[in-house]
Parts: C-alpha cells; structure tokens; sequence
C-alpha cells in the first residue's frame, strides 16, 4: 500500500450555535453566536473507489459533536471550546480520520472596537 502524502480533507463551514461562553460575567448571563469551522484529515481513497458511505466520516455525528461541546457547559476560553470540540471531533469521526483543525469563533466579542469576530484556531492529531 503506498503512502498518501498529502492527507485527504473534509471540510465542514459555518456551523452556528447561540451559547454563553466567556470570562466576562455579561457572556455568562447572555447567550451570543458562535461558529465553528472543521477541517478533517483522514484518507479517503476507499471512500472514493468504493463509493460506500460506511468508508468516510459522518458529517451529521460530527455535526452533533460540535453542537453537543458549544452549547453544553460553560467555558471561560474559546482555547477550551476549541480543545474540546477536537477531542468530540476525532471520536465521533471515528478512525478514519487521523486529525483535525477546529477553529471556534466568536461573532460578537465583547470589546469596545470594530471587530468581527474573534477566533482561536486548534490542530489535534489522534493519539
């Protein structure tokens, strides 16, 4: 079997939940839009041949990882939102994926500027 040297990707855009995450007690009290962007590593030559549904990942389970960890229980950090989504991620994707890169965005932070939204981007390999 040769090596694929180039990892396959899927890509998952724009998944939006309505959370209260944050260190501020404002972002504790009032829930605000979150969206998280996944890239998907994994080999997907099978899946390609074989046209079989059962040699890739499951968008939906992966999906309902995601919105499990955002609106689940509070986290202070968007750097624990992003590590946990990862972990959720790469266990609901199951083997055929080897890795992952979140990135968990705040689309309204709670600062006294012009900002679009703020975002912490995590890369998790499976372990």
């Amino acid at each position: 079997m040769t090596m694929n040297l180039v990892p396959d990707v899927i890509e998952l855009r724009g998944l939006r939940f309505v959370a209260a995450h944050g260190a501020l007690e404002e972002e504790r009290q009032r829930a605000q839009p979150f969206e998280v962007d996944l890239d998907l590593y994994a080999d997907l030559r099978e899946a390609g041949r074989t046209d079989d549904l059962g040699r890739t990942v499951d968008y939906a389970a992966v999906c309902e990882a995601v919105r499990a960890v955002v609106e689940g229980p509070h986290v202070d950090l968007l750097e624990t939102l992003a590590e946990r989504v990862a972990e959720q991620v790469l266990e609901a994707a199951g083997q055929t994926a080897s890795a992952v890169t979140v990135w968990a965005r705040k689309l309204r932070p709670p600062v006294a500027y012009q900002l679009a939204s703020v975002a912490v981007r995590a890369h998790r390999t499976r372990s």
